[in-house]
């Protein structure tokens, strides 16, 4: 039986001993490299310029558009996002038509930095017949009169910086081609940090969920540190607002996006639900957040399930170390400010901090004590990238990527891919049991048929004529499985696809 150890004691046993005060240089020293594994890209539409809207302008290159989200409809329909403020419904020939103008609802949206703007959206699931979809956004405070719903624990409205909101939007007619129709705030956060860093992000049903299950239309929210960990400004590194049970921070949430007027339920600190199914909602604690799924994330801004057997898998955005993938089973700790990767934090450590980390101890390492988190699945450090996006567990027509898990690094366009059954096999309870990671070497074909290996940073510099120091890569996947590959700075959505 292993043994069980709190982190409170482990931390108090290594000060007193000075055991492991060696910082860790070079977490994994192993490269990530290719082993053959090779993927076409290809050019699907480019969303229409909107470079001029930047506030960046003057200072330097900026995208000609800002993709963050694909998504398709069961009724064959496509939609995806520019985060300055757009909604556009793809046509069959590829062709992108503005179907909402989210700045002529929001005129404080914030365009303040590149994770700013309309950030995502999120469809129901029976969409075709209530209208219902949902969208993350973030203002500015400027003239914002609007009543926020939660503030982070210890802060008042005097420290708020940024507004983050969750709206549900109602089609009067699903089926039509321009949005008309109304809106509903579902929550509205309090920013406390000088740069909008880590805002409320991913939206998602599970789609592996049917209806009759319990889990059928209950929407899954991406919330972060909120920019705690690098946001700049007094609150910049702040550990209190970590690992507790009594904010919304540094989780992830599972909420009926019913307001409780309509569900006859108990609210939540939005205007929505809390499910009863949730395990915080039923553990008798008052001072638990009952829209709790999992917590102790950093910044999970994309996740998503695996089809075959609902396996969720999230991918958090480490501090200045190490990217993570995690599968999340509810009720878990995945261990930020504690824990980056199956590292300690530097921040416990005298005169240390949260830039660098410190190896646990062997007997924590290898499982045979056990501590209170759950740990990833696989990970990089950022020898290799410095922000990890969203992954699939691939579903495709592509041969080489039957049964991989594909992946990506936003700032240097890494594409990389992980065997799912290994990642299954790393989710053991031994933090140093994770899977291999290869990297996808992508090609194009020209009008010849001839082949070239490229990297999406060539893809997009020749695009753009210049040199870009991101990619601004995301991931999205299609209704049949396919992964369309986006950046923000060239604005080209593009898709993988089979020889």
């Amino acid at each position: 039986m292993r043994k069980q150890i709190s982190t409170a004691s482990l931390t108090a046993g290594l000060l007193a001993s000075g055991s492991l005060y060696a910082q860790v240089s070079n977490p994994i020293p192993e490269p990530v490299t290719m082993q053959g594994l090779e993927v076409r890209i290809e050019k699907l539409t480019r969303l229409p310029r909107t470079a001029a809207l930047d506030p960046s302008i003057g200072r330097g290159a900026v995208g000609w558009a800002r993709p963050s989200y694909v998504r398709d409809l069961p009724d064959g329909r496509r939609f995806a996002n520019d985060s300055r403020g757009f909604l556009y419904l793809i046509d069959s020939r590829n062709n992108p038509a503005l179907y909402l103008n989210f700045r002529d609802v929001f005129p404080r949206l914030s365009l303040a930095g590149l994770q700013s703007g309309f950030i995502g959206f999120e469809f129901h699931p029976e969409f075709a017949e209530n209208g219902l979809f949902y969208t993350t956004h973030i203002e500015e405070i400027a003239g914002n009169t609007a009543t926020l719903d939660f503030i982070p624990p210890g802060f008042t409205i005097a420290d708020v910086t940024f507004h983050d909101v969750i709206t549900e939007w109602r089609a009067n007619d699903p089926a039509a081609s321009v949005f008309r129709g109304t809106q509903r705030e579902l929550l509205r956060v309090g920013h406390i940090v000088d740069n909008p860093y880590h805002a409320l992000g991913h939206l998602a049903f599970n789609p592996t969920s049917a209806p009759g299950d319990a889990d059928y239309g209950l929407l899954y929210i991406g919330s972060t540190d909120l920019g705690f960990s690098n946001g700049g400004g007094p609150h910049q590194g702040d550990p209190t607002q970590t690992q507790r049970l009594d904010t919304i921070l540094t989780a992830i949430l599972r909420v009926d996006p019913r307001s409780p007027a309509e569900s006859g339920g108990t609210k939540g600190v939005g205007d929505y639900t809390i499910p009863e199914i949730n395990q915080y909602a039923a553990d008798g604690d008052p001072n638990t957040f009952g829209e709790i799924y999992a917590y102790g994330f950093r910044n999970p801004h994309r996740f998503s399930w695996d089809m075959s057997d609902g396996t969720l898998f999230a991918m958090d955005i480490g501090m200045s170390q190490i990217e993570e993938i995690n599968i999340v089973h509810e009720g878990r700790n995945y261990g930020w400010f504690r824990r980056e990767g199956y590292f300690d934090n530097g921040i416990h450590y005298p005169n240390g901090s949260m830039e660098v980390v410190f190896p646990l101890p062997a007997d924590i390492l290898d499982g045979s004590t056990q501590d209170e988190f759950t740990y990833p699945v696989a990970v990089y450090d950022h020898d290799e990238g410095v922000a990890i996006t969203n992954g699939f567990a691939y579903r495709g027509a592509i041969p080489a990527l039957q049964g991989k898990f594909v992946f990506g690094d936003i700032r240097q366009g890494r594409l990389f891919a992980a065997d799912v059954a290994a990642l299954k096999a790393a989710d053991d309870g031994i933090p140093q049991t994770v899977a291999p990671i290869e990297e996808i070497q992508l090609y194009v074909s020209d009008s010849s048929g001839e082949r070239e290996d490229v990297t999406l940073f060539q893809l997009i510099e020749r695009e753009l004529g210049r040199a870009s120091a991101r990619a601004d890569l995301h991931l999205s996947e299609s209704r049949d499985g396919e992964l369309f590959v986006t950046s923000r700075q060239d604005g080209w959505i593009r898709v993988l696809v089979p020889d």
